[in-house]
C-alpha cells in the first residue's frame, strides 16, 4: 500500500481537469513529447511544465530524456493501487455493471433529448 503522502500526491494532481486531460493525452499517446503535449493547450509551456511536475511527483507520468527531446508515458500504478485499496473482486464486478447501466442510461437521455429538439 502506498503511503498517505503519496496518495494525497495522486489526489491533488488528478483534481485538476488540465492535469487529468494531459493524463489522457499521454495515455492515449505513450512516447509523447513535452512540446507536442503542450501544443494541446491554451497556457503557456511553463505553465504546462508546472502541471507535469506535479503528475511526476504523484508517479502518474514517467518521463525519459531521448536526446533533446523528453518522452512523457503513463504510469497506471499509483491509480490502481488507490483502487485497490478500496475496493475488492466482489465490488469491481458490480461497480462496472452499474458503470455501463450508467452510461447507456446517459447515453439513451442524450439521443432522446436531441430527438425532441429535432422533431
Amino acid at each position: 500500500m502506498i503511503e498517505d503522502g503519496k496518495t494525497d500526491q495522486v489526489f491533488q494532481a488528478l483534481a485538476s481537469a488540465a492535469r487529468r486531460q494531459m493524463l489522457d493525452l499521454v495515455r492515449i499517446h505513450p512516447g509523447i513529447a513535452v512540446g507536442t503535449l503542450a501544443e494541446s493547450f491554451d497556457f503557456t509551456r511553463i505553465a504546462v511544465m508546472k502541471h507535469l511536475s506535479v503528475l511526476e511527483s504523484a508517479d502518474l507520468v514517467i518521463s525519459e530524456k531521448s536526446g533533446r527531446t523528453r518522452k512523457l508515458y503513463f504510469n497506471a500504478i499509483p491509480i490502481q493501487i488507490i483502487y485497490d485499496r478500496w475496493s475488492d473482486e466482489y465490488s469491481a464486478y458490480w461497480s462496472s455493471k452499474l458503470t455501463l447501466i450508467k452510461y447507456q442510461a446517459e447515453s439513451k437521455a442524450t439521443n432522446n433529448t436531441k430527438e425532441t429538439k429535432n422533431g
